[in-house]
């Protein structure tokens, strides 16, 4: 009787202990489609086949067009020709292949006409598994046109491309992008050449670009060289080097621009939200590079956390005699706020080429900064009466929800911000390109990132 009450003690035991054995099933590997991290009995694993991703390398030498329903994979350089259109549908997804630093190349007189919409935007990509996403995954997109630069014969793109860029054609035309979507590019192609998220080689200002979104660079989110492309609706989230990098005399207008920073993510150029350069050497070369830009945000690493990469450097780097104009914006928690830096661009800036209005520096360690051996006053510029620019040292005076959480910020400014009011449109703002405003920075009552934007891309199964 003793035996069989133990028995039945240890199958009671056994049936107990069955259930939390039991093991949750779902792919473990991290490189699958639909890797599970909290499976732990492996199964179902799904893999891009040839079926799930066309393959896209060398020239296209006719007119294409890439289609929602398909899946693209970008091998090596992908060259759109002279005379060639390259459509793209709204809700098209495209890989770049790492192995192979895939990137899409418009060549001078070709185009791309990637027209998503808020709902279905469409999306550049890495090709790597959720999880396993970083900066430099891909290279990523460069558009090469016939409008003016100020260098000298027929200069070749950066990041290593068979691509020149130029022309005098300042109206050329080399397509759209709206609603698109940049993430993980940014690769190396040689040591210290690397590839922009975006990067813009003497485009047209008959070329639209709007609500474009550049994340995870491992470069510069954007950079233009020379042209005079416009602008709207700008996202920098999250890149390694600079926000906004302007070149080689671009003179385009921007309106409604942001930059987030990772604050644990720097290069070791340094980062800013802008550099600007007339040239490399700071020639007195026409056309001179002046960018004109109202309303936008940056967020630097200082707004997120109070802990960052000392590889940040300043809000805005205006150096080598640009003639960068800024007004109606507000920049947030950088080491420096503005840096003028060397005599050419004091020089623009007293001459009034060089403007900065209506503009708010604020949570800066330092406001100011000049060239070293520089006595120039530059707080006295900026404060000059009539301007309207102002220093903040308390960012919760902004009336913004910081410290900014990267995952889901909160972009709008409360009801009493200051930010709301302030704005002034006069001078080279009188364009029709602008919207007339009440608000300084890229937010008013309106989130205009809603709906297209992805603020967790790392995540994101597509």
């Amino acid at each position: 009787m003793k035996h069989h009450t133990t028995t039945l003690l240890l199958l009671c035991a056994v049936a107990v202990a069955l259930p939390a054995c039991k093991k949750k099933e779902g792919c473990t590997d991290q490189q699958a489609l639909n890797y599970d991290a909290d499976a732990d009995k492996d199964c179902c694993c799904e893999y891009p086949t040839s079926s799930d991703l066309t393959e896209v390398q060398g020239s296209i030498t006719s007119n294409t067009t890439w289609t929602s329903t398909t899946k693209y994979l970008l091998k090596g350089f992908v060259y759109v020709e002279d005379g060639v259109t390259l459509t793209i549908q709204a809700g098209t997804i495209i890989r770049g292949d790492k192995p192979t630093k895939g990137s899409l190349i418009i060549k001078r007189g070709g185009k791309i006409m990637a027209e998503g919409t808020m709902s279905q935007p469409i999306v550049f990509t890495s090709n790597q598994a959720v999880g396993q996403r970083d900066r430099g995954d891909w290279g990523g997109i460069i558009i090469c046109g016939r409008a003016p630069h100020n260098q000298p014969s027929d200069p070749v793109v950066e990041g290593g491309p068979d691509a020149n860029y130029g022309g005098n054609d300042a109206e050329d035309n080399s397509g759209v992008l709206r609603y698109v979507r940049i993430e993980f590019g940014g690769i190396a192609f040689q040591p210290n050449q690397e590839i922009n998220g975006l990067t813009l080689g003497a485009v047209g200002r008959g070329t639209t670009i709007d609500h474009v979104q550049v994340s995870y660079s491992g470069d510069d989110s954007y950079e233009w060289f020379g042209g005079t492309v416009n602008a709207k609706n700008l996202i920098a989230f999250r890149g390694q080097d600079d926000d906004f990098d302007q070149d080689f005399g671009w003179q385009g207008m921007v309106q409604f621009a942001l930059g987030l920073r990772d604050p644990n993510t720097a290069d070791a150029s340094g980062s800013n939200g802008f550099e600007c350069d007339n040239d490399a050497a700071g020639n007195p070369t026409a056309p001179y590079s002046q960018g004109t830009w109202s309303n936008v945000t940056i967020l630097g690493p200082q707004a997120v956390s109070n802990t960052y990469s000392d590889l940040y450097k300043r809000a805005l780097h205006l150096r080598r005699n640009t003639r960068t104009r800024v007004y109606n914006s507000v920049f947030v928690g950088y080491p420096t706020g503005l840096l003028i830096d060397g005599g050419t661009t004091e020089l623009n800036a007293a001459n009034n080429d060089l403007q900065v209005r209506n503009v708010v520096l604020a949570g800066m360690t330092n406001d100011f900064g000049v060239a070293s051996g520089s006595s120039w006053d530059i707080s006295s510029w900026f404060s000059t009466p009539g301007w309207g620019n102002s220093t903040v040292s308390n960012v919760n005076d902004l009336g913004l929800s910081l410290p900014v959480t990267l995952t889901s910020p909160v972009l709008r400014p409360v009801g009493t911000s200051p930010l709301l009011s302030g704005a002034e449109f006069n001078g080279p703002l009188m364009d029709t390109f602008y919207q007339n405003v009440s608000f300084r920075g890229a937010f008013g009552s309106t989130d205009w990132t809603a709906g297209w934007a992805n603020w967790d891309p790392q995540n994101t199964n597509y």
